[in-house]
């Protein structure tokens, strides 16, 4: 192999330790189409961590994350609503995330996305003007994220696309 055919893998995976590195949130300046291999990296290892700190099965579920004019809505449910451990597992750890979440603990989403996620150092800093409820949900549960502050709703959404980024195909905007 010739020198100028190892220089694309060898510039593809500098490109992927860059994209790891910085918690896959500096993807901007790539080009489409190792842009799309950076985020699809992104996506497995984010898949991986969450298989670690989520207890339900992430190909039988799925995330949905909708902004409102106040903070959002976070819903997960089984794909299957019939799928009896699933619904368990989605409103056990939901519930509890809801109880770290008002003490100001995101380690969970910090162990999955990295300390740099957007919205989480704002969400961290100002989870006292945060309302987080938890409530079941046809085949899963959802957390409700209220707040009357401009720049926690801001922090919430980049928190949001963060994770429909991040999560790819298990999750989408709701």
């Amino acid at each position: 192999m010739n020198i100028e055919k190892r220089r694309i893998p060898l510039l593809m995976a500098g490109l992927a330790v860059i994209a790891a590195a910085s918690g896959g949130y500096a993807l901007g300046g790539q080009n489409g189409r190792s842009e799309a291999q950076a985020q699809a990296a992104r996506q497995a290892e984010v898949a991986a961590k969450s298989r670690e700190v989520m207890p339900f099965d992430l190909e039988r579920t799925m995330h949905r994350f909708a902004k409102t004019g106040t903070g959002g809505l976070q819903t997960v449910t089984a794909k299957d609503p019939a799928d009896a451990q699933q619904v368990r597992l989605i409103r056990e750890h939901l519930a509890e995330e809801v109880a770290r979440f008002s003490k100001g603990d995101f380690g969970d989403p910090a162990s999955i996305h990295g300390g740099e996620m957007p919205g989480l150092r704002e969400l961290e800093a100002g989870h006292d003007r945060i309302g987080v409820r938890y409530a079941e949900a046809p085949a899963g549960a959802r957390i409700s994220y209220t707040t009357t502050e401009p720049a926690l709703v801001k922090a919430l959404h980049a928190w949001f696309d963060a994770q429909v980024t991040d999560h790819g195909q298990h999750a989408e905007h709701g």
